[in-house]
């Protein structure tokens, strides 16, 4: 319901049509790296897993954590997250794998391919 007030209430061109300016640009950058690479690898958080329950207090660290996976969103790409690793404490650690606009089977099929790579994805974290 707010979306349709800022929409319809006179904010279309202080909120909305900056927001797809803004997408725009970001779409731009990923169709220049998509230029040289056919995916790209990155982390999905900037710290390692956390415990179960860990977090629930602090909303805020909560949202961060997702933060690196966003930008998949705002772009209009496939994104997919796999485990790529482990901590000390056995907490799994991520791996995203991002691809162009409509090459959902490049992602897929670079997935597999690390998936065949690598046992990563048949260890199982402690509860």
């Amino acid at each position: 319901m707010l979306g349709t007030y800022a929409l319809s209430a006179g904010y279309y061109d202080a909120y909305y049509l900056k927001a797809l300016k803004v997408r725009r640009l970001i779409r731009q950058d990923f169709d220049r790296a998509f230029a040289k690479v056919d995916v790209i690898a990155g982390p999905i958080t900037a710290a390692p897993a956390f415990k179960l329950g860990e977090m629930v207090g602090d909303p805020l660290s909560m949202y961060l954590v997702d933060l690196y996976t966003v930008s998949a969103n705002l772009a209009g790409i496939p994104g997919l997250c796999l485990p790529c690793g482990q901590t000390k404490s056995g907490l799994p650690i991520g791996l995203q794998l991002q691809a162009p606009a409509l090459e959902e089977e490049r992602l897929l099929r670079s997935a597999r391919m690390f998936e065949q790579a690598t046992d990563w994805h048949l260890q199982r974290p402690p509860l």
